[in-house]
């Protein structure tokens, strides 16, 4: 007999809910601002896990010249990839529960956590060209959203995002030269070109941003503190480098997908079989293995009964998977 679902997680408190005209607007345009999503303490916990990364990255800089703070920045990386797998307050981070609510309105029910990415960008430094975040992160279904959470106000000077409207209804170009990068059934369009250098940020070299360029004008997206962009992983977007001499554009960024997907994927280049087991269920439920917070973050999965004879797939640290059985009080 099949099991009855009904896709509602366990309530939580101060719970965001997401308007249908936003929604709407979400799979029309591509992406959804919302203003003042994250509380101020949690920026503010974030923001000290990015000046705790900036600083850390100064103090390797045995070179750096001069007095000026900013000197040993510019040489230095300006981003740093799964704080979220090493750190409580990345976890924290990427599992908000506001964050979530909106994640879970656009492609939920059933939500895993996938990546985060602390971005420093001091003067000087910082951009990225035009890309699809699906081009690098694969989800069969193709369910991938990007949540892009502002630490600092953030505008065209200090290096925001742009974005061209409509564009998530494009297909992911693929890379030219080599399998194993498509999302699409391959050779199931007449005309979907392979596209080069993608995310390069000049424009004559990034052959998607003629495909772009088939669009109107893109548009910047200016943020505040703990205001939350999410974009749908087909958006054609960028930014520019950061073009102030005393501002940082320090933001953290996070992907989710539905979890009912087959994510290939799991940060460390791998693409074959399933990388589920290593992404967390961050809500709902699903028959895929999964990840539980390692650092025992609180997630708000499916509540209700799922008593029935049918077994979950658990991920272990080795890979493998067990057989487990959720009870609604677990």
């Amino acid at each position: 007999m099949g099991k009855s679902y009904t896709p509602k997680s366990r309530e939580h408190q101060d719970r965001h809910l997401v308007g249908v005209k936003e929604y709407a607007q979400y799979h029309r345009d591509g992406f959804l601002k919302v203003e003042g999503l994250l509380s101020k303490d949690d920026v503010g916990m974030l923001f000290n896990l990015a000046e705790e990364q900036r600083l850390g990255i100064k103090s390797d800089k045995k070179d750096a010249p001069g007095d000026n703070p900013l000197d040993g920045e510019f040489a230095s990386a300006t981003r740093v990839h799964m704080l979220s797998r090493v750190n409580a307050d990345a976890e924290r981070g990427m599992l908000n529960p506001r964050v979530l609510d909106v994640i879970e309105a656009l492609i939920g029910p059933d939500v895993y956590a996938l990546q985060s990415m602390m971005f420093l960008n001091p003067p000087g430094r910082g951009g990225q060209g035009w890309h699809q975040d699906s081009y690098y992160i694969k989800t069969h279904p193709d369910t991938l959203i990007g949540a892009w959470i502002a630490l600092e106000e953030v505008d065209e000077e200090n290096g925001c995002l742009w974005v061209a409207p409509g564009s998530n209804h494009e297909p992911i170009y693929p890379p030219a030269g080599h399998g194993g990068g498509n999302v699409h059934a391959v050779d199931a369009f007449v005309d979907l070109t392979a596209v080069e250098n993608v995310s390069h940020i000049d424009d004559e070299v990034n052959t998607l941003s003629k495909v772009v360029a088939q669009y109107p004008p893109p548009i910047s997206v200016p943020m505040k503190a703990g205001d939350v962009l999410f974009f749908h992983s087909h958006l054609f977007h960028r930014s520019f480098p950061n073009r102030t001499t005393d501002r940082y554009r320090r933001s953290y960024v996070c992907h989710y997908c539905n979890a009912r997907s087959w994510v290939p994927w799991d940060h460390d280049g791998y693409e074959g079989d399933s990388g589920n087991y290593r992404q967390i269920l961050a809500r709902g439920t699903t028959h895929h293995p999964y990840a539980e917070p390692a650092y025992g973050t609180e997630v708000f999965l499916f509540d209700g009964d799922d008593s029935s004879d049918s077994v979950r797939m658990m991920g272990m640290d080795d890979g493998m998977m067990m057989p487990i059985v959720q009870k609604k009080d677990e």
